[in-house]
């Protein structure tokens, strides 16, 4: 989702015989895929992150609590909502800068998980086993057709527009919701086009990485994928808990 273009600059390497990931590829293929090696061990690990952040959260109630009936905990959760967008202005200019690019993706990662967490502590257990299998089930059958159809030519980066249009618009009908509540089947509407357009973004993001994020820029191509599940996760959250309602 929060991609920047990057383009890989030609190096003297010989490709050693390995297929290229798509037609025209003109670097080595041994080390397009070294570089989405590492940017899948990252999201891994980040994704491993905030299962265990948010199973705290949800296994021990007094956390929530404290989040949700005070107003120091009220204030710390509205602060961990907007510490992500504030990590991500540093993140941007020092990305390459190791250990600080990692140390601020831990921070990034594990103030999302909060929210992640505090969204499923309010929330029933099958509709979150519900919305995890489905969840993976999507992100592994997109990262799928994705790399099959770069394979047979395929290009998405025309989705960039549509999909940030997209996002727009659910950013405005979601602020409607919050001062204008609709009732349950808008809520059920919001996560259905939520879902759609995140599930958009993951073949996009994917895309990029497969063709045209550089080498040096796995952080933000980490984060952009993270965003991209994080988001389709919640989205369905949201779909099914009002389904239930």
């Amino acid at each position: 989702m929060w991609a920047r273009p990057g383009y890989w600059k030609g190096r003297d390497v010989e490709a050693a015989g390995a297929p290229p990931l798509y037609p025209m590829m003109l670097e080595p293929p041994q080390l397009r895929w070294a570089f989405i090696r590492k940017i899948y061990t990252i999201l891994a690990v980040q994704m491993l992150l905030t299962v265990a952040v948010a199973a705290v959260v949800v296994s021990v109630p007094p956390v929530s609590r404290f989040f949700v009936s005070s107003g120091a905990g009220l204030g710390l959760y509205i602060f961990l909502i907007i510490l992500p967008f504030i990590v991500l202005c540093p993140l941007y200019y020092y990305y390459q800068k190791h250990p600080l690019n990692f140390l601020l993706l831990g921070v990034f990662t594990v103030s999302i998980s909060f929210a992640v967490g505090l969204t499923c502590a309010f929330t029933s257990g099958k509709v979150i086993l519900e919305s995890v299998i489905l969840t993976a089930v999507v992100v592994v059958s997109l990262t799928l057709y994705t790399f099959w159809a770069a394979s047979k030519g395929h290009d998405f980066s025309f989705l960039g527009p549509f999909l940030f249009s997209a996002v727009m618009i659910l950013m405005v009908f979601a602020l409607i919701q919050v001062f204008f509540p609709m009732g349950r089947i808008s809520a059920m509407i919001y996560g259905a086009l939520a879902a759609v357009i995140f599930c958009g973004y993951i073949i996009y993001d994917t895309d990029n990485l497969i063709k045209r994020y550089s080498y040096d820029e796995y952080i933000w191509a980490a984060v952009a994928l993270y965003l991209d599940i994080t988001n389709l996760f919640l989205s369905l959250l949201t779909l099914f808990r009002a389904s239930e309602g």
